[in-house]
């Protein structure tokens, strides 16, 4: 049976979640320098207060099993609560910290339950779970993005400890991390994709060196971006902190890349229903030549095609996320969940480019978020892989279900089908 609605108990929980981000969480926004920085003594009266109300919800780290401490809602309704907890911007942002979701650790906490030791999961997993420690996923590389064919960091065995050495970039949230996760090439003689392995690297390890943040354009990242330039320089960590078998990286990530595309599209559509209730919000408020903007033809279009672009694009978050739940198997929806990773960023550019043109030169100030969501629709573009490669692995995948014909014309070819129908048919056309 089909059914559009979530069961009243879960949607008790929904509402209480949207009251809060309103009223709770959104205000720490303006008063929190960095929902990351647990030295922050404000932060550290804020948020966790409230990070105790959300686990008395029973809303805390959603994303997880109950083999994990986590209420196990699935996909659906973990996409209608990212909604929700979407609302509070761009980055690092105090909604997701809040209820114990935030990228990268979600994804980084999969490849720890799915990979880590029992000594593993007590030292890293549990404090992440808990929300006392952050982490980072370093992988991408300066000369060559997220092209593992190119990747120049590598991991050498010499004895009991793995040697690593290289240069990592855009690695997220490192300067707030407890250890990173990071790819390095162990067998570089193998096929590309099983050259390397995954490895648990303690932050403080000696030869960690972050050369600088990196910020964002666009968006306000107090005391410097989020996204690090590392150099490994012989970092020396043990053997048995390697995650997965050697030379499985890509299989070990794969465990955290797919659900994150799926969670990106999730808080995406928050953004572009925060920024169309601020365009129907400025159009019913603002005068212009003696009518309000809602009496305008073009801001009605505006209105009009935010709307449904909104929707089409949350119902397709929606059954990927459907049929996640149902098939519990990412690689059977790799071309769904591609789609959306495609879509997402369009959207949010769209709906955020009309919002920002009905506030005029207020929507293009640093007085209102229109910019930082137009840069977040770009980030969402590139993040976990650009939008060209979704494209590609989701035609690929819709081609390759697609039986070729070895006639002449194609097989709607309108005189073949005309003939064949005479042919069916022709009993009672001759009779007629």
């Amino acid at each position: 049976m089909w059914d559009f609605e979530t069961d009243p108990e879960y949607q008790e929980k929904l509402d209480w979640a949207d009251r809060f981000m309103r009223e709770e969480v959104e205000p720490l926004e303006y008063v929190v320098a960095h929902p990351l920085d647990l030295s922050d003594p404000v932060r550290q009266a804020l948020i966790p207060p409230l990070q105790d109300e959300v686990r008395a919800h029973g809303l805390w780290a959603c994303h997880l099993g109950p083999e994990l401490g986590g209420p196990g809602y699935g996909q659906v309704k973990l996409a209608l609560l990212n909604e929700i907890l979407g609302r509070s911007g761009s980055g690092s942002t105090v909604g997701p910290v809040v209820f114990g979701c935030q990228a990268p650790d979600t994804g980084n906490a999969e490849i720890l339950a799915h990979y880590g030791t029992p000594a593993h999961k007590e030292k890293y997993l549990q404090p992440l779970l808990d929300g006392k420690i952050f982490s980072c996923f370093s992988m991408t590389e300066p000369q060559g993005g997220s092209d593992p064919k190119v990747f120049r960091t590598e991991a050498v065995l010499d004895g009991d400890e793995w040697v690593l050495n290289g240069e990592k970039w855009f690695s997220s949230n490192a300067r707030w991390a407890e250890f990173l996760i990071v790819m390095a090439i162990t067998d570089p003689e193998n096929e590309p994709y099983q050259r390397m392995s995954m490895f648990i690297v303690p932050t403080d390890t000696p030869g960690v060196r972050i050369l600088r943040d990196v910020g964002v354009a666009g968006w306000v990242e107090e005391g410097g971006g989020d996204h690090a330039y590392i150099r490994y320089e012989d970092v020396r960590i043990p053997k048995d902190n390697m995650l997965g078998d050697r030379g499985q990286a890509f299989v070990v990530a794969q465990t955290r890349l797919a659900g994150g595309r799926i969670h990106h599209a999730m808080r995406a559509v928050g953004q572009m229903k925060l920024a169309f209730e601020m365009l129907c919000e400025r159009a019913v408020s603002r005068f212009t030549q003696g009518e309000r903007l809602s009496s305008k033809k073009l801001v009605q279009e505006m209105v009009a095609d935010a709307w449904i672009e909104i929707e089409q694009f949350r119902l397709l978050v929606l059954q990927t996320a459907w049929k996640i739940d149902r098939y519990g198997d990412y690689k059977r929806v790799r071309g769904d969940i591609s789609a959306v990773k495609v879509a997402a960023p369009k959207v949010l550019q769209s709906v955020a480019t009309k919002a920002l043109q009905v506030h005029g030169s207020l929507g293009i100030s640093d007085e209102m978020p229109f910019v930082a969501m137009l840069v977040n629709g770009i980030h969402v573009g590139l993040a976990d892989g650009p939008t060209e490669v979704h494209k590609l692995t989701l035609a690929r995948q819709i081609l390759a279900g697609v039986e070729p014909t070895s006639e002449t014309f194609p097989s709607r070819h309108i005189p073949a089908l005309k003939e064949e129908a005479e042919r069916k048919y022709a009993a009672t056309l001759a009779r007629l």
